[in-house]
């Protein structure tokens, strides 16, 4: 029977070996796919057996457990042309951009999500992250707070041109906060008041016609800064605009609406500079004939100030079709605000890791609250969240460590991990998922030791020192924007 069940064990491992092979060396969805497509074969369960086996066994990582990921350590090594494109090839979506965008609060587009839904939600994530990757705050940088790269070339530095959109404008926020001296910047920096906080860009004509109209697209950046800080530990709530029943949190508010005459980047505040490019770009093309849409997402604080920026832009245009697509973006505001933005016509796609906590604050009483909706549901202080909501689990992922981890489970990487290898509610992880692996170790220690990934490898070469034409290591000079 012992011998029986040992000759069973290595006839099961002989197979998944070869299918980790045939993972790992196909180049194309066609080479992995036969009869049923590559998304419903992707999502791979142990059979029957083979849970008994490991129920008898029963080892610290079992050799099983190693064979349902298909990529190791051996596969991040440089040994030429072995692995597949990092993103699946892009598809003409103009027939149903609205869709995927929200105009029926995407019914049967969530669970299980539908593949070109899910290239959306990646493309817009990539942009949200570019904020970050770009976010200059080396505090020996007398360009501390600003974006590291230029307008124009901010995408192609970043590998995003490829996505087909031209950065028109940056946006800078102001923090009108008194923080302790020991987190304020010195005089001599780029700025000491202003930050920068994302950018308008917009689709290109070849973009444009793949996705069916002209797409206005504003990127807002997350927590960095000291102060940003404070702010988001500001949870009062005040009213938005002339109508006392729509509050949000007074942090968020504050960074979207101050401005200072005295500062050279905030004379105008984050929402006018915003406003103002998002209503030159809507009359330009509209001028021209074009359909227009508005796209605003962002991560963590910049998910809370998209939602801002949504608001005002529908309610200044509101025949213009406004949509947001949110990561790890916390409560904003009241139930006023929820029904204003559904009465609006905001199309808001929350996306959501079920460990990470900064979607359920501010207001951690709120889940208690609900259940007596009856009652708390019309009370202005009890915070709400608004739209549709795509929920992920980091335990489904073989590849992360099953551990709780609040700031590793918070970090924008590990979000579009797990909406890459995303199926549905009841699947397991997507093994054709095709987005960079090494990615979520960008900012996190969140792979799994087995696959020999540094943590935190994101820096800048020399610690942004350049060897100059004389031989010396010096800090480069650019020109703010």
């Amino acid at each position: 029977m012992k011998t029986r069940r040992s000759w069973r064990l290595k006839l099961n491992m002989k197979k998944r070996l070869r299918l980790h092979r045939r993972l790992s060396s196909a180049r194309s969805p066609r080479q992995l796919s036969t009869k049923r497509s590559l998304d419903q074969e992707s999502a791979v369960t142990p059979r029957e057996d083979d849970k008994s086996e490991e129920k008898a066994c029963r080892p610290h990582k079992t050799l099983s457990r190693l064979f349902h990921v298909p990529y190791t350590a051996v596969d991040f090594v440089d040994l030429g042309d072995h692995m597949t494109p990092k993103m699946t090839p892009k598809q003409n979506i103009s027939a149903m951009w609205q869709e995927l965008h929200g105009s029926s609060n995407w019914d049967n587009l969530l669970d299980p999500l539908h593949p070109d839904l899910r290239r959306e939600i990646l493309k817009y994530g990539e942009f949200a992250e570019a904020t970050y990757d770009s976010f200059d705050f080396d505090p020996l940088s007398e360009y501390c707070g600003s974006c590291r790269y230029n307008r124009h070339k901010i995408f192609e530095t970043l590998g995003l041109a490829e996505h087909g959109y031209k950065v028109r404008q940056y946006i800078y926020a102001l923090s009108h906060v008194d923080v302790p001296d020991w987190l304020k910047r010195s005089h001599t920096m780029w700025s000491k008041d202003s930050n920068w906080m994302g950018y308008v860009a917009v689709s290109t004509k070849e973009e444009s016609h793949r996705i069916g109209r002209r797409d206005i697209m504003v990127s807002w950046r997350g927590t960095i800064a000291p102060s940003e800080w404070f702010s988001d530990l500001r949870t009062g709530l005040e009213p938005i605009d002339d109508n006392t029943n729509v509050k949000v949190q007074e942090g968020f508010l504050g960074i979207y609406e101050s401005k200072d005459e005295l500062t050279r980047y905030n004379k105008l505040s984050a929402s006018e500079q915003v406003m103002q490019e998002v209503l030159r770009l809507v009359n330009f093309y509209r001028g021209k004939g074009e359909e227009v849409s508005l796209t605003v997402t962002g991560h963590s604080l910049g998910g809370a100030l998209a939602l801002l920026n949504a608001y005002e832009a529908k309610t200044a245009i509101p025949d213009l079709f406004v949509s947001v697509i949110s990561f790890g973006a916390p409560r904003v505001g009241n139930i006023g605000f929820k029904e204003k933005l559904d009465e609006l016509g905001v199309k808001t796609l929350r996306v959501v890791v079920k460990q990470d906590i900064v979607p359920k604050l501010p207001g951690l009483m709120n889940k208690m609250l609900n259940k007596f909706h009856g009652l708390t549901g019309k009370l202005n202080w009890v915070y709400r969240h608004g739209g549709n909501q795509l929920k992920l689990d980091a335990f489904t992922s073989p590849y992360l460590k099953h551990e709780s981890d609040l700031s590793g489970c918070h970090n924008l990487e590990l979000y579009l991990h797990l909406t890459d290898g995303f199926l549905s509610s009841s699947s397991t992880y997507r093994w054709s998922a095709r987005r960079d692996l090494a990615l979520v170790n960008k900012g996190s220690g969140m792979l799994i030791e087995d696959l020999k990934i540094p943590e935190f490898w994101y820096e800048f070469p020399y610690k942004g020192l350049v060897l100059n034409k004389h031989g010396r290591w010096v800090k480069p000079g650019r020109q703010p924007e």
